[in-house]
């Protein structure tokens, strides 16, 4: 294993202290229970956004603290959910008096430790909502779910919704536009190579080299089926096509397309990926009025790409379009 760390059990704690060095203008880090807050946080009369998970996929959601997005994220240890008073903890932090939402990816560990945490701010009289988000079409169940996973189309859901907070709007409303996306978003991804957790010191899965999982997800777990490797437009298309055959996605929806690097695809593969998308998009008379197009929400360093599609309203179009100032995403500001 060949890492730029100092002891595998320091690696989130030492990340974090970097995090909060560089985007000091942006964030705080409080180191125990680990929370990374908004800097100006609590906002008063503003809905308060705290999502969270395992670390390993950053910038998510740590990187996305800030104006127009979150107001708190709860790390975990790699690929583990945070603990409840973790999650408790950042809600009585940033709560300013309109209401918390969680944001959670659906994983049985975060469902229920959120959980654990929501019921904890009730008792302490705070307003709490949770909604879930399950856009991977790969598979119905995997290792660390039931149901489907949560996945790439939790940063939209993370930026649309912290968008709509940062408006003024209040509980009902943000809770309102969370679940529009949740309904509206799909993704799946694929894997070249697998992430090597530091704490087990060997990667997830082996792939050999003329080997991809095809809907792998975002901790390395299986995906849909290990088929012979396949050049750029064979992979897109078979990403792409059960994300539109799902919803369904049709001729004249105009959508966001985000395409993601699971940590160690370059962007020369990544906006060439891309391009084939949009290519297939147009030939089903389907309009892309947005994108994204980077590491957003990676595996460590998993050679691989993730598509995700979004059918857009003109109300996520003017929420996604609204100023964002987080340490990964920013624009309008």
């Amino acid at each position: 294993m060949k890492k730029i760390i100092n002891r595998p059990d320091t690696v989130v704690v030492d990340s974090l202290r970097g995090l909060a060095a560089a985007h000091a203008d942006l964030l705080r880090v409080i180191a125990d229970p680990a929370q990374v807050l908004r800097a100006d946080a609590p906002v008063r009369g503003k809905v308060a956004l705290v999502s969270g998970g395992g670390s390993g996929h950053e910038p998510l959601h740590g990187g996305f603290v800030g104006p127009g997005m979150l107001d708190a994220a709860c790390p975990g240890a790699v690929f583990t959910s945070p603990t409840p008073d973790q999650v408790h903890a950042a809600v009585t932090a940033v709560h300013g008096g309109a209401g918390v939402l969680l944001l959670v990816k659906n994983y049985t560990g975060d469902v229920l430790n959120f959980e654990t945490a929501a019921e904890l701010a009730a008792a302490d009289g705070i307003d709490v909502r949770t909604v879930v988000i399950d856009d991977d079409v790969a598979v119905r169940d995997s290792t660390f779910t039931a149901g489907r996973r949560g996945v790439g189309g939790t940063v939209l859901l993370e930026k649309i919704v912290g968008a709509a907070a940062e408006s003024g709007a209040d509980l009902d409303t943000c809770e309102r536009v969370a679940r529009a996306v949740v309904a509206e978003v799909r993704s799946m991804g694929m894997a070249l190579t697998a992430p090597t957790v530091p704490h087990v010191g060997s990667p997830s899965v082996e792939l050999g080299a003329d080997e991809m999982e095809v809907g792998i997800g975002i901790h390395g777990e299986p995906g849909r089926a290990r088929t012979p490797l396949v050049g750029a437009e064979g992979i897109v298309t078979g990403l792409l096509d059960p994300i539109l055959e799902d919803l369904p996605f049709a001729e004249g929806d105009d959508v966001l397309l985000f395409t993601n690097s699971m940590g160690g695809t370059p962007l020369l593969e990544l906006y060439l990926a891309h391009g084939i998308a949009e290519d297939l998009l147009a030939a089903r008379g389907i309009e892309v009025r947005r994108r994204l197009v980077g590491p957003y929400i990676t595996s460590l360093e998993m050679q691989g790409v993730s598509l995700t599609l979004l059918r857009m309203t003109d109300e996520l179009l003017e929420y996604w379009d609204a100023p964002v100032r987080t340490a990964a995403l920013r624009w309008g500001c």
